[in-house]
């Protein structure tokens, strides 16, 4: 598809005046023959978001009810067109707590999203969440990344080692056990076993880093302090995810290394489990990006939010440029000439989203921004 619009505001652009022009899915700097007024309108990168699992609910809407992944995935792309992303880091969980986050579960996403992600004109991202203290798995996540061309890998541990190491069952065993297949009884002695491996972890995790290469980005997840993070760091982990103090982003910073937070963190204006506050690492510039987490919408309604304080196109930043640049992909992020033409047309009364473009090609077209392109 080939054409131009004019008379938009450019948000991240370069030398592209007023006129803004896709040839063959690339941004262009020659004016098309079919050319559209967009007064009222802005145009901004299309958002990359860098970690995301709501797509959890297209898979399965209700618990148990997995049907068919590859139609969830059409969902999720639905989604993510309707709220401007064009480049998606679909976060999957590699865990002990079974279902829809277990490693026999995991295994299937991957495959059934390398098949769908070439369909559609957005760029679809596998992210492995890997419990750390699955030992037992190491071999396996050294094989699976390459075979499903995941390029991201972050580390968790979400072991509740305080009541394991008190001897107490842990909240929510039972309806984890019931997801993994176990008794409660059985699964908690799966949990022990985990949590008083601590010197295995300790011992094997520096092969595994080794062995996954650095062909493969690594980060660490709900880091809660300097030293947590160096630790990582000296590991060989670039990207501090979702840090759960200021020191912790501080150490971050101070290494080169590359903070995510939440954008529904800007919204609910903190975090929901008390930790520090995405707009505070934002002020003292701590912050690289932020990405969609649970919620598609929040990275278009964060960077409106913040656009007051620290400028439209900085805001924009965190969710377009910055994010490309952290996954590598030069290719996007800014509307730059000879650039991939993802972007996004916001009404610039309303602040809404009304087309979504992917490598040029329509993913996404509502309201008046539909009828101009449609009966013009």
């Amino acid at each position: 598809m080939n054409y131009s619009f004019t008379k938009a505001d450019l948000i991240l652009s370069k030398a592209l005046d007023d006129t803004f022009s896709v040839q063959d899915g690339v941004i262009c700097d020659t004016e098309q023959k079919n050319s559209f007024d967009l007064s009222g309108y802005m145009i901004l990168p299309g958002i990359i978001d860098l970690h995301g699992d709501g797509f959890e609910r297209h898979l399965a809407p209700r618990r148990g009810a997995v049907k068919n992944i590859q139609e969830g995935l059409r969902a999720t792309h639905a989604e993510l067109a309707a709220n401007g992303i064009t480049t998606a880091v679909l976060a999957q969980f590699y865990s002990w707590e079974g279902g829809m986050r277990g490693p026999e579960f995991a295994t299937q996403f991957f495959e059934t999203l390398q098949a769908f992600a070439p369909s559609v004109p957005s760029t679809l991202l596998p992210q492995l969440r890997f419990e750390t203290y699955m030992y037992a798995h190491y071999d396996n996540i050294v094989a699976l990344c390459p075979k499903y061309d995941i390029p991201y890998l972050v580390f968790n541990d979400h072991l509740p080692h305080k009541e394991l190491a008190a001897g107490k069952r842990p909240p929510r065993l039972a309806g984890q056990a019931l997801k993994a297949h176990r008794s409660p009884d059985a699964h908690h002695a799966y949990l022990r076993e985990l949590h008083e491996a601590s010197d295995r972890v300790q011992k094997h995790l520096p092969d595994l880093i080794e062995a996954l290469g650095d062909t493969i980005l690594l980060g660490s997840h709900d880091n809660a302090s300097a030293k947590e993070h160096a630790t990582w760091a000296e590991r060989g982990i670039s990207i501090c995810e979702f840090p759960e103090t200021q020191e912790a982003a501080e150490q971050a910073h101070q290494r080169g290394n590359c903070v995510v937070m939440g954008a529904p963190n800007v919204l609910r204006g903190g975090s929901h489990k008390k930790n520090v506050g995405a707009k505070l690492l934002i002020e003292n510039h701590l912050c690289d990006a932020l990405a969609s987490d649970y919620h598609y919408p929040a990275q278009r309604l964060a960077a409106f939010q913040l656009a007051p304080q620290i400028g439209l196109e900085a805001a924009w930043a965190l969710i377009s440029a910055n994010p490309a640049r952290i996954l590598g992909l030069e290719d996007r992020g800014t509307l730059y000439c000879g650039k991939r033409a993802d972007f996004i047309v916001v009404n610039k009364k309303t602040q809404g989203i009304e087309g979504t473009f992917a490598q040029g090609d329509p993913t996404y077209l509502t309201g008046e921004l539909a009828k101009r392109l449609l009966l013009s």
